[in-house]
């Protein structure tokens, strides 16, 4: 049987240089009591980098008027979730990758209906109110067309909304129980009980926060938040930590891709880059297969720098 040809941009020469002594194991457990002791110094002096979380109450107390024309855009089907697509509804065609439509495929497996869902639902699990009741039974019992006019009248009139001694100031006619129900859920939020309605589960304890996230990413309060700790895709958010906390660097090429065109203008922007990224991976995967550019290392020698101080002793 004869020997198999030497292939030097597959194959590793035998070593025959010096060997040391190395001990992983006591080098590994060494390395986990510093960084463990590292960790919970800087734990104790610099705390957590994460922020307090945002809720609907804070939203609405913070910013009452956003909150109630971001209900007005759910109301009116205007709002980023009511139009989004798969998986929360039908109303878009979602991302395509080229001619695959992937939103399609993935299918509507969290179906929100921002009416019901954000609103009309809520509302009915308050207490019994003489006029909320009313309302609901009102805006329950209209043909779509007439809902349809009474939301486009008080979607004119909220555009000069404002708020005042606690209460929502709104010159809207003809709107039906529109007012009621808006006013009503503004309340709700500030009260903090919009939160738990939103809460999908009957259980005490949830961790489904779909709902209440989606309202929230609907408004401008969250994003202008998000904008101010430059964590918007626009921002290179991706990579970044709140505050002055170092960020996650390693997520740099990903993110790098929303910042230039066609991906940072491109409804598709997520799957295209994700493509992008497949590929990318794909091809540094396939590099030690790939004849010329596996032969890079050895013909630059690029390996002698890396490894100088072994080479100066062992040539």
């Amino acid at each position: 049987m004869s020997k198999k040809a030497f292939r030097p941009d597959v194959d590793a020469p035998e070593y025959k240089g010096g060997y040391s002594p190395y001990d992983i194991i006591k080098e590994g457990t060494i390395a986990i009591v510093i960084i463990g002791l590292l960790t919970l110094l800087l734990a104790v002096f610099f705390g957590s980098p994460d922020e307090k979380a945002i809720t609907v109450k804070a939203w609405s107390n913070a910013a009452p008027v956003d909150f109630a024309q971001t209900a007005v855009e759910e109301l009116n089907g205007t709002s980023g979730t009511a139009g989004y697509g798969a998986p929360y509804n039908h109303n878009a065609t979602g991302q395509q990758l080229g001619p695959l439509t992937l939103g399609k495929w993935v299918g509507v497996h969290i179906p929100i209906n921002t009416v019901r869902d954000f609103i009309i639902a809520p509302l009915e699990s308050q207490p019994s109110l003489p006029g909320l009741q009313s309302a609901l039974a009102q805006w329950k019992g209209a043909s779509t067309s007439v809902k349809n006019g009474w939301v486009a009248n008080y979607t004119k009139a909220s555009n000069n909304m404002s708020f005042s001694n606690g209460q929502l100031v709104v010159n809207a006619t003809n709107s039906g129980p529109v007012p009621v129900l808006i006013s009503d859920l503004t309340s709700m939020a500030r009260s903090g009980a919009l939160d738990q309605a939103l809460i999908t589960g009957s259980g005490y304890y949830t961790t489904d926060y779909t709902k209440p996230l989606l309202f929230l990413a609907d408004s401008d309060y969250f994003p202008t938040l998000a904008a101010k700790q430059h964590l918007t895709g626009s921002q290179w958010g991706m990579m970044n930590e709140t505050g002055q906390y170092p960020g996650q660097a390693w997520l740099w090429l990903y993110t790098f891709w929303y910042q230039v065109p066609p991906f940072n203008t491109s409804p598709n922007a997520d799957v295209l880059i994700w493509g992008m990224m497949m590929l990318l991976t794909a091809g540094l995967l396939l590099v030690p297969f790939i004849p010329g550019i596996r032969a890079i290392p050895r013909k630059t020698k690029v390996y002698r720098l890396i490894w100088r101080e072994h080479y100066a002793t062992h040539e």
